[in-house]
């Protein structure tokens, strides 16, 4: 997923949606075609963050996708919480088992940290995290950046 926030433009209006009716139309358009309901199974987790990955890579998103989009963020969080607590693990065990959630591959990370070779060595427990990493992690998985933060003064 990339490290984008959800922010709408000018104090929350979109200046592409201009008939807010048509807003509402294409909103009720994309309920039917993802029928958002509270996630209970894995199979329904792995098809909601795909669709929240899409429109969150959408260079400009209509307040219908918007709106859909901190939708399916929040039950997705809503599942993650109640199915994936994190309890006390360490921060790297905490990286690592949100990538398996997600079911998530280091390469899916080579922005978000900044390159192929530090997302290794973070990986792999050779190399502390800075709090920008930290925070574009946070950013990335939808959590606190404070559970990767443990990272940067050596903590495995």
């Amino acid at each position: 997923m990339p490290n984008t926030a959800v922010t709408p433009a000018r104090a929350g209006r979109n200046p592409a949606v201009a008939n807010p009716r048509s807003s509402k139309a294409q909103y009720r358009r994309l309920l039917t075609g993802f029928a958002p309901v509270v996630i209970e199974t894995s199979s329904e987790h792995r098809r909601a963050p795909k669709t929240v990955e899409a429109l969150m890579e959408k260079r400009t998103r209509t307040r219908a996708e918007t709106s859909l989009l901190k939708l399916l963020s929040l039950l997705v969080e809503d599942y993650e919480q109640r199915h994936y607590s994190l309890g006390e693990a360490s921060p790297l065990e905490t990286l690592r088992e949100l990538m398996a959630a997600r079911d998530l591959q280091p390469k899916h990370l080579w922005e978000t940290i900044g390159s192929k070779g530090v997302t290794s060595e973070v990986l792999n427990g050779k190399r502390g995290m800075s709090n920008e990493m930290a925070r574009r992690l946070g950013e990335f998985f939808h959590v606190s950046p404070e559970v990767f933060i443990g990272m940067s003064s050596g903590k495995q």
